[in-house]
């Protein structure tokens, strides 16, 4: 699945403003788990949820609002809203199960 990178200036249109479930991959580069999530993300083929990740380095400001102080943090939106949150390495067979229910 392509991962759309995400910032402060289209977070709204991309996360929020979105028709289908987004799953919002809070990262940085340096982090060894992050990197490790990546290929396991970009596996994912599911037509019902996209997949955006947003730097912490770069989007603190969002990392803030959001709550985010461990890394890799996964947070699941729908209409606007967050509804699940994942914080460290997981499997792909528990992010399809945290996508699907």
């Amino acid at each position: 699945m392509n991962i759309i990178n995400v910032n402060k200036d289209n977070f709204d249109t991309e996360v929020l403003k979105s028709e289908t479930k987004v799953l919002v991959d809070f990262n940085a580069n340096w982090c060894g788990p992050c990197r490790m999530l990546r290929p396991i993300l970009e596996s994912i083929e599911n037509d019902k949820v996209k997949i955006v990740s947003i730097n912490v380095d770069n989007e603190e400001e969002l990392a803030y609002k959001y709550q985010v102080s461990s890394i890799p943090c996964l947070v699941l939106f729908e209409k606007g809203k967050e509804i699940k949150r994942s914080i460290g390495l997981i499997s792909k067979d528990e992010i399809e199960k945290m996508i699907g229910e």
